[in-house]
Parts: structure tokens; C-alpha cells; sequence
């Protein structure tokens, strides 16, 4: 009997140990998806020819990619534009510079590969005023691009872990199509105020940071609003499309390369991982709870059910373009493609191959704008 209660002491033990572990890892899971991440390298620059204005990089999935993109820099140049793809074998990538780099340049190893391409306003050449969106956490920074008789407004809103500027590759587009731009920032993105924890919600609460954009947006004139959202965007553009009280004043959302469900990202991200699926189960779970709230910072619970968009596709009211790429490498394409099977009346979708994530417009800048352009005419969005 002894023997028997020993290991049954050292089982519990053992028990409670595996468990506490699994508790501890499935938080900070939790916390991480949660965290506004810093910019990480994710490339080598392994040559640089200022006589020839060409870089090459070491090879990783978005490198090789066509079309024209940024990076980002420390040294001389914090930010950088490149060109086509001029060569390559299987560890590196030679590219054009479209940013002109001096002979005296100086730039270290480390860069991070993106889509971003403009990382200023003034550089689409275009009339723009800063503003500030009065919401509940403070002043938003954003950045509005008059356009056309002001009635039609786009309000674009930026993904996890960047800032408005992803967004200003769509800016001349609807300019072009007598559509005003606010390009706006919500809490907690580094630029518009923190909240209490300083952490996201996942679009939970930052749809109501965008609500106020909209708000803004009426006062100024504007009689239809579109939201464009990407990545996380796209969940934010999506709440905001089912909560706002100025549902009826917005006439239809675009989402690129967008989060519908969040269950299906962080499975995604889990199992690119490795990690173990009762890790990943518990700190869903985790988000979930109000007894984890305070260990991974969320501020309070975050409901995945309240973010799943397939299983609410019946609620949406607003026509919805989306565009993504089957191999987007971050944010799965499958519940897009679930949303379109659920809701075929309000939502199309124009799938991409290669383009990888948020870089449609980069790798098929014609097709992007094209898809874009043909569903507002559809729609009667266009001004022009």
C-alpha cells in the first residue's frame, strides 16, 4: 500500500508538473500574439554595388519574389526601395536598387524584406493633410488624401506589427478614381495611443478606434466609406463592419490578404512551430479567459467565436472584395475561401498564387489595382 501511495504521490507530482509547464507555455503563447512585435530581420544584405545600384540578399521566400518592394536598413539608410529580380542561385538574390545608394553608403548585414514600397506620404506626390481621430484612447495620427467631389472615402487600416504606411501603395489608385484616403493608426500600433495593457486585441477593440475614423469621415462630407483593411486590418475592418453604429454609411469593405478567423492563423503558426497541439489548444483557450487575462495581458478575455467571420457570415450586410494569395506563407487563404462559400451574394474573392503575404500589389501591381477598380464599378463607388 505504501509503494502504491508513493507512486501515486510521485504521479500527481509529475501530473501537476506537466501541467504547470503546459500552463506556462500555452501563456506565453498567448502573450506573444497578443504583443505588438518589433520589426525583425528576416535577410542578409551579402553585396552592395553603388556603381551598378544593385543589392543582393540572402534567399528567402519573399526575396525571390517579382515586382518592386522595400527594405528596411540600418546603417546610412534606414529605408530602401528595390527592383527586379536580376539574378539568383539557391542562397542568394540580386536586385535593382530604385533607391539611388552613394558610393560612401555604409549598411549592415541585417534587413527585414517588405511590402511596403512607399514609407512617406510624400512620396506619391499627392495633396495630403495630417490629422489627428479623436477616439476613446486619444488622438489616432492619420493621413487624409483629398479627392474627387468628397462624398466617396476609403479609410485604410494597417495590419499586426506595422504602422499606416503599409497602406500607401493603395493611395493612388483611388485617387485616380476621384476617391479621398484617410489612412488612419489605432491603439497600440506605435503610433496612435496606447491602452491600458499596450497590447491588441486582435480587432476586438481596434474596430472602435476605425469607427472613429468613420465618424470623422461624415463630418467631412463623405456620404460612402469603404474599408480597406490589411492582415489584421482585415479583422478590425470586419468588426467594424458588424458593430459600427455608421453601419449604414459604409458601402463595402475590400480586405487584403485579411484574417477571418483567428483560429485558423494561430493553428497555422502553431504547427509551422512545431508546437504541440495541446500548447496551442490551452492558450487559444487562454485568450479566452479571464483567469489568464492578467498573466498574458490581454486586458480581458478576447473571443475567437466574436472574431470567426465564417461562422457569423450570415450577420454581414457590406459587399466584400477580398484579395489572396493561396501560398500567403502568414495568414492562411482557407477561411477566405470559406467566406466566399458562406456568403457568395456579398463576397468575392480573387485568389493570387506566389504573391505571398500583402505583396499583391507588388508582385501584380496591374491585376491588384485592376480587381480593385472593376469591383467599385461594380458596386457604384467610382467617382470618376
Amino acid at each position: 500500500m505504501l509503494s502504491v501511495k508513493a507512486a501515486l504521490t510521485v504521479l500527481s507530482l509529475g501530473l501537476a508538473a506537466s501541467l504547470g509547464a503546459l500552463a506556462a507555455g500555452s501563456v506565453m503563447m498567448a502573450r506573444r500574439v497578443v504583443t505588438p512585435a518589433r520589426r525583425e530581420p528576416d535577410t542578409r544584405i551579402l553585396a552592395l554595388d553603388t556603381a551598378a545600384q544593385t543589392i543582393t540578399l540572402s534567399r528567402t521566400p519573399d526575396t525571390g519574389l517579382p515586382g518592386r518592394y522595400g527594405l528596411f536598413t540600418t546603417g546610412t539608410a534606414d529605408y530602401i526601395k528595390l527592383g527586379s529580380v536580376l539574378s539568383e542561385d539557391a542562397t542568394s538574390v540580386k536586385r535593382k536598387l530604385l533607391t539611388h545608394v552613394g558610393s560612401d553608403a555604409r549598411l549592415e548585414p541585417e534587413a527585414a524584406f517588405s511590402g511596403w514600397y512607399f514609407d512617406r506620404p510624400e512620396q506619391l506626390h499627392l495633396p495630403f493633410t495630417p490629422e489627428l481621430i479623436g477616439s476613446t484612447v486619444g488622438p489616432c495620427p492619420a493621413w487624409l488624401f483629398p479627392a474627387g467631389d468628397g462624398e466617396t472615402w476609403v479609410i485604410q487600416v494597417h495590419g499586426r506589427g506595422t504602422t499606416r504606411a503599409e497602406c500607401l501603395r493603395a493611395v493612388p489608385l483611388f485617387h485616380g478614381l476621384g476617391i479621398t484616403s484617410l489612412v488612419v493608426s489605432y491603439r497600440n500600433d506605435g503610433e496612435a495611443p496606447r491602452s491600458r495593457t499596450g497590447t491588441y486585441a486582435l480587432g476586438d477593440t481596434e474596430w472602435r478606434d476605425v469607427d472613429a475614423a468613420v465618424g470623422f469621415a461624415r463630418r467631412r462630407g463623405a456620404r460612402r466609406i469603404i474599408i480597406m483593411g490589411w492582415s489584421m486590418g482585415g479583422a478590425i475592418a470586419l468588426q467594424l463592419s458588424l458593430n459600427s453604429a455608421h453601419r449604414d454609411a459604409i458601402a463595402g469593405l475590400i480586405l487584403e490578404s485579411p484574417v477571418v478567423d483567428w483560429r485558423v492563423v494561430l493553428e497555422y503558426h502553431a504547427k509551422a512551430e512545431r508546437v504541440p497541439g495541446a500548447v496551442s489548444r490551452f492558450a487559444m483557450s487562454a485568450l479566452q479567459s479571464e483567469w489568464a487575462a492578467p498573466l498574458a495581458r490581454t486586458g480581458g478575455p478576447i473571443s475567437l467565436d466574436r472574431l470567426d467571420i465564417v461562422s457569423r457570415a450570415a450577420e454581414l450586410r457590406h459587399p466584400i472584395l477580398i484579395l489572396h494569395s493561396d501560398d500567403d506563407g502568414f495568414v492562411p487563404s482557407d477561411a477566405s475561401h470559406d467566406l466566399v462559400t458562406a456568403r457568395p451574394d456579398l463576397v468575392e474573392l480573387q485568389v493570387f498564387e506566389v504573391a505571398r503575404h500583402t505583396k499583391l500589389w507588388n508582385y501584380d501591381q496591374e491585376r491588384w489595382s485592376d480587381s480593385i477598380r472593376a469591383w467599385l464599378e461594380r458596386q457604384g463607388l467610382t467617382a470618376t
